[in-house]
């Protein structure tokens, strides 16, 4: 029971921190093009959207955080002994995300946040661009951990059978970090895209500045086109890497029970499934298009779940190796249906622009605002298939998540501890919702940094720009 119920509490600590963490990654991008743009051409009406846009930004760090930090406390409550087993590998790059990656971050955003109207043009630009790469160093040095859970490399055993690392770099080039760090990169900036379009197709419906708005939806919509059909296009080479180095995790995805030959067809949905039903009603085949995403080839063999679990039980002992299989077929799919409805939207929009229509589109514009919840059930379906997946197994051939578990924490704590932070969950996403619909519906005028950028009234009043004169009181102070 121990195990259960520390399972569902690292998941739902996992998959509630992963709805800010590609929010975080998105939009630090995409504000600093904004300030670029602001930087280059000297439009005032890039700092506006860049100030606009920023307070979102900074809404979602502080609560973000909060959660990252749970979860890091976590690997020490409920999986001590898989700590203690990996710990001499697997802390070394959470160390250096917290000691390296973190504070760059946090610090030049501090400083982006006061530096307005007291750093020059460039350095506060270089600000920006640093909190931007903060982010994505973050998320390199955490996706290397996670991915050395997937296919471990660059480890020896050291006299107490414990994995040593003895090659860093094996961390950066191991195949699986080398395709599912960009895969995550790229869907933080759809997400960061989407959540920009829809504030400014918000606006834009109401009339309210149509023209700056409008700007803010050409970044965004440059950006999200080019992102979700390259993540499309690194998630089918990631799932050959998976098939080469995980074969269990692509059978379970395709609910494939005995190894396929050659020309796999790929189901679109299926009727029945699971671990209990190796027979399920398959709809509508597509020829050849397992083979093709598992090996890049339409004549390539993709390896049944019943042969890996024979194979796993030579090499590993008695046991069953197969995961969830209707998670991960489902997971699967709906990662790439949503993603591909994603990329059609895209395309309307990217076609409205052209068109020069998309600031009169009526029905994008009304749709753009509800098609945001979209990005964020699809990397929640990422993340059920990629860790999903691997189980049985914490590290990949190395340790089972069975044996991974505290020995000294009683299931009265675990429930404790898991209603506790659902509760605070709870409280922090309802905080955040608001707060993020309330200041990205604000107009324009209203600017909550002013509030703690003014060199004049430190930091309470409002900032003496021309464009930002008109302040509301109530406007958020950070």
């Amino acid at each position: 029971m121990n195990l259960d119920l520390a399972r569902w509490q690292f998941a739902m600590t996992s998959i509630y921190h992963f709805l800010f963490v590609p929010v975080t990654i998105g939009l630090a991008f995409l504000v600093a093009l904004l300030e670029t743009a602001w930087y280059r051409n000297g439009d005032e009406t890039y700092r506006r959207l860049a100030r606009f846009f920023g307070a979102l930004l900074l809404i979602n760090v502080a609560i973000g955080v909060v959660t990252g930090l749970i979860q890091e406390f976590e690997f020490g409550m409920n999986w001590s002994a898989y700590s203690r087993l990996v710990g001499n590998v697997f802390g070394g790059p959470l160390a250096m995300e917290g000691l390296a990656a973190f504070f760059l971050e946090s610090t030049f955003l501090g400083i982006w946040i006061f530096g307005w109207n007291r750093l020059s043009k460039k350095a506060h630009l270089v600000t920006i661009w640093l909190v931007a790469a903060g982010t994505m160093l973050s998320a390199a040095f955490i996706m290397a951990a996670n991915s050395w859970m997937q296919h471990p490399v660059g480890y020896t055993n050291n006299s107490h059978g414990q994995p040593q690392l003895t090659n860093i770099w094996a961390l950066f080039t191991n195949p699986t970090f080398v395709w599912a760090y960009p895969h995550v990169l790229l869907a933080a900036l759809v997400t960061g895209s989407i959540i920009m379009l829809a504030v400014s197709a918000w606006h834009m419906r109401r009339e309210a500045a149509r023209d700056t708005f409008r700007r803010a939806a050409t970044i965004s919509l440059a950006v999200l086109l080019p992102s979700i059909i390259l993540a499309m296009f690194v998630g089918s080479e990631l799932g050959v890497v998976e098939e080469k180095y995980q074969p269990m995790k692509i059978a379970a995805a395709e609910a494939l029970w005995n190894t396929c030959p050659s020309h796999c067809s790929f189901s679109v949905f299926q009727i029945g499934g699971g671990k209990n039903d190796e027979t399920p009603t398959k709809i509508i085949n597509i020829p050849w298009l397992l083979s093709i995403l598992a090996t890049n080839h339409p004549d390539g063999e993709v390896q049944g779940l019943n042969q890996i679990n024979a194979q796993y039980q030579q090499e590993y002992g008695p046991g069953d190796y197969v995961p969830n299989v209707f998670i991960q077929y489902w997971s699967m799919r709906v990662m790439a249906y949503l993603a591909t409805l994603i990329m059609l939207f895209a395309l309307w929009g990217a076609w409205l622009l052209y068109r020069r229509r998309l600031d009169r589109a009526k029905w994008f514009l009304r749709m753009a605002p509800w098609v945001v919840i979209l990005p964020f059930l699809m990397n929640t379906a990422g993340w059920l298939l990629t860790e999903n997946g691997r189980q049985p197994w914490i590290v990949q051939g190395l340790m089972k998540t069975a044996n991974g578990v505290s020995p000294s924490v009683s299931a009265t704590d675990i429930w404790i501890s898991i209603l506790v932070f659902l509760a605070v969950f709870l409280a922090l996403g309802v905080a955040d919702a608001w707060m993020m619909l309330r200041y990205g519906r604000r107009p324009l005028g209203q600017d909550p940094l002013a509030k703690v950028t003014s060199p004049d009234s430190g930091g309470t009043g409002a900032a003496p720009d021309a464009d930002w004169a008109e302040e509301d009181e109530s406007a958020l102070v950070y």
